[in-house]
Formats: C-alpha cells, structure tokens, sequence
C-alpha cells in the first residue's frame, strides 16, 4: 500500500486521485492521506506577504521525511525551486494547458476601472502592465471559492490558472485564454510534481514510470531560470518553455506589482539547466534584479 499525501481542496484531492489511478493501472494500491499546509490555513494575507516559499509544501515534505507518506503530489508552480534535502521530484507527467483564464468577461470586454480578482502579483503586474486603468483587488481561496465570489458580484472577473478549471470540469467557466505574449505562466503552470524520498524505494521507483520526458525538459529550464533569479512562487516572474522539434523554445517576464518596470527575454536552446540559467541571466542584466530587490 502507497500513502499519498494531498492538501483537502477539490483540485489537490483531483490531483491525487489521478495520481492513485495511474498507479492502480501499475498494479499498485493506494491511500490518500489529506494533509493541511500554511497556505492553507491563512486566507485573509496576501501570498507574497507570507514568505511565498514553501507555503503548500512544508507540511508534506515534512510527512515524507518522517516517513507517514510515501508520495506527495503537489502543483509544480507551488513547489520551490530548492527542495529539502533527502527529498526529489521522481516524476512530472504530462503537462496540461499552461495558460492562465480570465473568467467572467474577456479581456477585451473589460473597462477601466474593472475590478479584477488574484491573489498573485505575477498577474496582476502583467494584467497593469497591459491595461493600467484595471483594479486589481487580492482574492483567495479555493478555485470553487474564487468562482462562488465571482458569481456573487464581487468582482468583474478573476484569473486563474485554466488546467486547474479544466481537470475539475470546469473550462466552460473560461471566457478567454490570455495569450502568453500578454500574461506569461507562472513557472511549471499546469505540470503535477510527484514528490517522493530520494532513497530509491518503492515509491520512487513506482512513481518514476508516470514521468513525462518532455514535460520535464520544458519544466526543468523554467524552474532553473527561476533559481538563477532567486525568485519564489509568489513573486512577480513568469516562465513558459516548451519543446519544438527537440529544441527548446522558452520566454520568460519579470515585472514590478504595478506594472510599471517590465523586462522580458526569450531564449532557445538543447539544454534545460543551461538555457534556463542563461535566460535568468539575461533578465538580471536587463533590469530584473532591480525590480525584485524592490520587492523582496
């Protein structure tokens, strides 16, 4: 019997269930184990003021480390670019749409002053970047509690992460796909993280057999573009690779909370690690590092 570990919203306990039924189709049973993190006990404070790293993982790498799980599967944007130690990312499946989803009316649609629902400033530096006359106002909460305050009025539209509504049954909420030139992805949107202990043992080498190669390329060059920023999940930095003809293509932004100060790259390359290192690089010497110093 393999323990997962999850957080309790829809998405995550979603995101195990498949998990266990790609390991039910190895032969292999499983138990979901529900585990609660920091992010998820604090609702009401902004997820940049408490720290950004590790907020939905801590409490889990802590259940794989004392051993109480056997496997922990997380959202890859959530997932610091440091892991502790004894602890490895044994498999990335296949990625499901990266985009981020504007919901209740179209970018076009939207008037000044529109009040727009997100709790990360990556969005919402981009979403002023674009169209600074936006009233971005912070909003938290699972993604059936961000659509119930939607629905309510309280907000014109909000933005969320469109795999998240597509593997919950959700993608007619969707009302458009923000184009990646205007909101690039937070980096690893839309990839799962399988996160196992770095022993070799069961698990790991169960779960290693659901790793997607591709994803994991595009994934890897994003995430080491993050490290060389030094940047957490919660600051303003997009990242999106992907893979074309076996050369990967990747574009990345960091930009200040209020949209003013925006620099972007794009960069090709063979090699994950080299072409994300050289892509944050790029970025640093183009004004990122300011921007991020102001912000941390």
């Amino acid at each position: 019997m393999i323990v997962i570990g999850s957080r309790g919203s829809k998405l995550a306990l979603w995101q195990a269930e498949h998990i266990a039924a790609a390991l039910k189709a190895l032969g292999t049973e499983t138990r979901i184990d529900v585990i609660k993190t920091t992010g998820d006990k604090i609702q009401d404070v902004p997820l940049a003021q408490l720290g950004g790293k590790a907020l939905f993982t801590k409490e889990l790498d802590e259940a794989l480390l004392n051993g109480s799980i056997d496997l922990a599967v997380h959202s890859m944007k959530d997932v610091p670019t440091g892991l502790p130690a004894g602890l490895t990312i044994a498999a990335i499946p296949e990625r499901e749409e990266p985009r981020d989803a504007l919901i209740g009316c179209s970018l076009a649609e939207l008037q000044d002053g529109s009040s727009i629902g997100t709790s990360s400033l990556r969005r919402q530096a981009q979403l002023l970047a674009y169209r600074p006359q936006l009233n971005i106002e912070m909003l938290r909460g699972n993604v059936d509690t961000r659509l119930r305050k939607l629905d309510e009025g309280q907000y014109d539209a909000i933005v969320l992460a469109a795999a998240g509504l597509r593997r919950l049954g959700w993608q007619d909420r969707i009302r458009e796909l923000i184009p990646v030139e205007i909101m690039c992805p937070a980096v690893g949107q839309g990839a799962l993280a399988i996160e196992t202990r770095d022993d070799r043992g069961v698990a790991h080498e169960l779960v290693s057999k659901l790793d997607h190669p591709d994803t994991r390329i595009a994934v890897t060059a994003e995430r080491a573009m993050l490290e060389k920023l030094g940047g957490g999940c919660q600051v303003p930095i997009g990242g999106y690779a992907f893979l074309e003809k076996g050369v990967i293509q990747m574009r990345a932004v960091v930009a200040s909370p209020d949209g003013t100060h925006v620099v972007r790259a794009e960069l090709s390359g063979v090699d994950p690690l080299r072409t994300g290192a050289s892509l944050g690089r790029n970025l640093l010497e183009q004004g990122a590092e300011e921007i991020l110093r102001a912000i941390v």
